[in-house]
């Protein structure tokens, strides 16, 4: 059956549950209000040195802040990361759309896990037609939360939050988590997603995870440092907060809710700040909002600041690795300053990479990104005094001015890679994927 039908079917027996209330159509206008949350920054463009330390991976090609969710089949279909959709060309297989679609969901009930993700990223881009839908979030046809994604429950088990036996401000978290949360990819189970939880989720056990399976998402091409890569751990930093404790999760901070004609409270599903309902819902706690929005400001400042100062050094620790390479040093050599390199740019990129950290867990980030400081500096101190004793030359610094800089810098072909992918876009996408990936702006 089309996927879409199915997901229409559902809607219509969701609202026969409702009765004479307006309780979905309220929840269903506040979704399509997610367009309205269409703003978003080039992450490459703001921080260049960002291109410089994704090399080897998608990222250094395009890297944006998120969107409505209105935008997701959209943006994964549009952005650069995801090619012409096609494994034969190194391209993403369907495992990208694992977090986009309740398509994603029903084919991955239909095929498995590894059956799924087995398939190309084309392959599967008809049944995209709704972007982050109801059935991704309730069970089908009723407001009823679930996690239908196994790989989710079986993580939320692995940390011992089994979703049956939360409460519900808990279970509305995980359902986020399903999603906001960091992942990768199991070379050995056809690049279907797994949430690396065995021995925990803080940044130190999933680092243990990969390190004992010897995993890298790329390998750096200048340092050759076997990179692991973040991809926003907010459930992760949640869980570990002042509010998680407090059983206050994200729904209570973005979802604001509102009255049905029936007098009963429905949730906002346009995904917003807590500050615009600060009264029923931060209060209880906070004293007022212009206090709380300077705690935050204050908290994202100093979390900038640490961030760019990790960044630097960074930088300039995989430029003196690749110049340790180039002067005739061994893997044997340079393993211990490329592990630290490795581990603090996995504790800079958990922290980074998660949206909203400085309000959700600014505590842990600041530890992170002191501990991923301590780190580079030690691999630069090793790297400093190999380089010494072998008399290497000096070592030349980019000067990554702007993304067109880095990108250049790394060898990528900025103008092949946006002519592929608009041929792609007019020649397949406009002509036959469904109308949830098109774009009007790009």
């Amino acid at each position: 059956m089309n996927i879409k039908l199915i997901y229409l079917l559902g809607l219509m027996s969701f609202t026969a549950i409702a009765n004479a209330d307006n309780r979905v159509e309220l929840a269903q206008q506040s979704w399509q209000a997610t367009a309205q949350s269409d703003h978003r920054v080039d992450l490459l463009a703001e921080r260049p040195d960002l291109v410089l330390l994704y090399a080897g991976s998608s990222f250094a090609k395009e890297y944006n802040s998120p969107r409505g969710h209105q935008f997701a089949v959209m943006d994964a279909t549009h952005i650069l990361r995801t090619g012409s959709g096609t494994k034969a060309l190194g391209d993403p297989g369907a495992s990208c759309w694992s977090c986009k679609a309740p398509g994603a969901v029903a084919l991955t009930q239909t095929m498995g896990e590894q059956g799924f993700a087995s398939k190309s990223f084309a392959d599967v881009a008809y049944a995209m037609d709704v972007s982050v839908g109801c059935d991704d979030c309730h069970k089908s046809g009723s407001a009823e939360l679930a996690l239908p994604r196994a790989r989710a429950s079986n993580a939320m088990n692995k940390i011992r939050m089994p979703f049956d036996a939360q409460t519900p401000a808990v279970k509305a978290s995980q359902v986020c988590g399903q999603c906001h949360v960091t992942y990768y990819f199991q070379p050995e189970k056809t690049n279907a997603v797994n949430i690396p939880w065995i021995f925990g989720n803080d940044a130190d056990n999933i680092e243990k995870y990969y390190d004992t399976r010897r995993f890298a998402d790329f390998v750096h091409p200048i340092s050759g440092v076997p990179i692991i890569k973040a991809r926003h751990p907010e459930f992760e930093h949640w869980s570990r907060s002042v509010h998680a404790q407090s059983e206050i999760g994200c729904a209570d901070c973005h979802m604001a809710t509102t009255t049905a004609n029936d007098g009963k409270a429905v949730t906002n599903h346009k995904i917003t700040s807590s500050f615009n309902n600060f009264e029923t819902k931060c209060s209880g706690c906070h004293e007022s909002a212009t206090e709380i929005t300077q705690l935050i400001a204050t908290n994202k400042s100093e979390l900038d600041s640490k961030r760019t100062d990790v960044e630097k050094l960074l930088v300039k620790a995989h430029i003196e690795a690749g110049t340790a390479w180039d002067s005739g040093l061994a893997w044997g050599d340079l393993e211990s300053a490329l592990m630290d390199i490795r581990h603090a740019q996995w504790r800079w990129d958990y922290v980074v990479a998660s949206h909203g950290t400085h309000a959700h867990n600014s505590k842990e980030a600041m530890y992170l990104l002191d501990v991923a400081q301590r780190q580079v500096e030690m691999a630069r101190a090793k790297l400093a005094q190999m380089l010494k004793t072998i008399d290497a030359p000096t070592v030349n610094y980019p000067a990554l001015r702007s993304k067109a800089d880095a990108q250049a810098f790394i060898g990528l072909n900025m103008a092949q890679l946006k002519a592929e992918k608009q041929k792609f876009l007019q020649e397949v996408v406009k002509s036959s994927w469904p109308s949830a990936s098109h774009s009007l702006d790009k």
